[in-house]
């Protein structure tokens, strides 16, 4: 006997308890589960009306409805304190701070709609040098490098790392 499928609610709960999720990243799935669960349901209804020999509706699963629904659910995981955007942006630091610099954190944050307040943004910027420091270790030991070719390519490293250009090239003097 297959079990009935977890409600709305229940799998957004469900997403949360994992990690911590911006509204928009949410919204985006729980979008994309009730799309499929409407459609599921329209395709079990389908298949009965054949069964009974009756004529299929072409009625397709409204996004509008599914979108309201979702909304709702959103406002209301948002009130209880499940769903917290300051949450999210303080958990987005503390698992990027250690290997990306303060550009690629901003740029990951406004993906999800989101900024860091200016205390976090001082706070960044007075440990890039150290945390630039830590991963241009950990990739290419404590030596620094005499060829230019090599110079160059932990300096294009720690660039698309985020890291800004006078902090790169502050550690890569040093």
């Amino acid at each position: 006997m297959a079990r009935a499928p977890l409600s709305l609610k229940a799998r957004a709960i469900g997403l949360l308890a994992q990690r911590e999720h911006s509204r928009s990243e949410l919204r985006r799935k729980l979008l994309r589960i009730e799309q499929q669960q409407r459609a599921r349901i329209t395709a079990t209804r389908t298949a009965g009306a054949f069964d009974d020999g009756e004529a299929a509706s072409d009625d397709e699963p409204a996004p509008e409805a599914a979108n309201s629904v979702v909304e709702a659910l959103l406002d209301t995981l948002a009130a209880a304190g499940y769903l917290d955007e300051a949450r999210f942006v303080d958990s987005r630091l503390h698992i990027r701070a250690g290997r990306f610099g303060t550009q690629r954190i901003q740029q990951e944050l406004a993906q999800h709609g989101l900024r860091l307040d200016a205390e976090q943004q001082a706070a960044l910027r007075a440990t890039e040098l150290e945390r630039a420091r830590e991963v241009w270790l950990r990739r290419f030991g404590a030596e620094p490098s005499r060829n230019p070719e090599e110079r160059a390519r932990q300096t294009r490293f720690l660039l698309t790392r985020g890291f800004a250009p006078e902090v790169v090239h502050r550690l890569l003097r040093a």
